[in-house]
């Protein structure tokens, strides 16, 4: 899947978005784990590919879908609460997650190119939220954050990238997103931006294509390789 430079040219790019996990960290196995686990605790049957095709989802929505899809129910705001609690312990004890590789050369190739980096992610995992100055200094800043605590309807709604792009004061034509997740694309896509996927994880290419992504790499290197060339299309000077 080659990128449109043709739609490249008709943005003027002012500030990328990036997702934080699968794109800035590999958490995804971590996350997958814990979920499985803690559905399992109540005999409900869930994989790690439902846990990628659900990522970006608000825990309570992960588990309001999971409940009505094997129970016939909706799950009880306790039933939530203890849930996902469960979740977050497990993902806390498994071996923290490493940065994406190549990803910080993406992060300050966007940067030198005096463009806004916001991330934009669907995780309350405050673990990975407080390792973002350490393995990238000086890049992120709180005020150009939108994270599970922020939104109420959160991915694959438009809401979260909707409000990024209020906080930034942006088109929806002056930024692209980054995503690694289906849910993620249909948000970005939702909200009018042009969003790249990268396909970090166990999912096949379809399943991010099919809800817009405007190309889909396969690692944070083939990105890297063609991000110059993406920027100085997109960019007015």
């Amino acid at each position: 899947m080659q990128i449109d430079l043709e739609a490249l040219k008709k943005l003027d790019l002012k500030a990328f978005f990036f997702d934080m996990d699968g794109v800035l960290f590999d958490s995804m196995p971590n996350h997958a784990k814990a979920w499985c686990a803690a559905f399992e605790d109540l005999g409900i049957h869930f994989t790690p590919y439902d846990a990628y095709m659900r990522e970006g989802m608000t825990g309570t929505s992960t588990i309001y879908q999971a409940f009505t899809r094997q129970l016939g129910r909706d799950a009880s705001e306790e039933e939530c609460q203890r849930i996902y609690k469960v979740k977050c312990e497990i993902f806390e004890s498994l071996p923290v997650a490493k940065p994406m590789p190549h990803v910080l050369e993406v992060l300050q190739t966007v940067q030198r190119a005096g463009l806004d980096i916001y991330i934009v992610t669907g995780s309350g995992q405050r673990s990975l939220l407080d390792r973002l100055n350490t393995h990238f200094p000086n890049i992120f800043q709180q005020e150009k954050m939108v994270t599970a605590y922020d939104v109420k309807k959160g991915k694959p709604d438009p809401e979260p990238y909707l409000m990024a792009l209020k906080k930034g004061g942006f088109d929806a034509h002056q930024a692209i997103v980054i995503e690694n997740a289906p849910l993620g694309v249909k948000s970005a896509v939702g909200a009018g931006i042009y969003t790249i996927a990268v396909n970090t994880g166990i999912l096949k290419d379809e399943d991010l294509s099919i809800y817009g992504a405007g190309v889909v790499y396969h690692n944070m290197e083939e990105l890297l390789s063609e991000l110059p060339e993406i920027i100085a299309k997109a960019k007015r000077i």
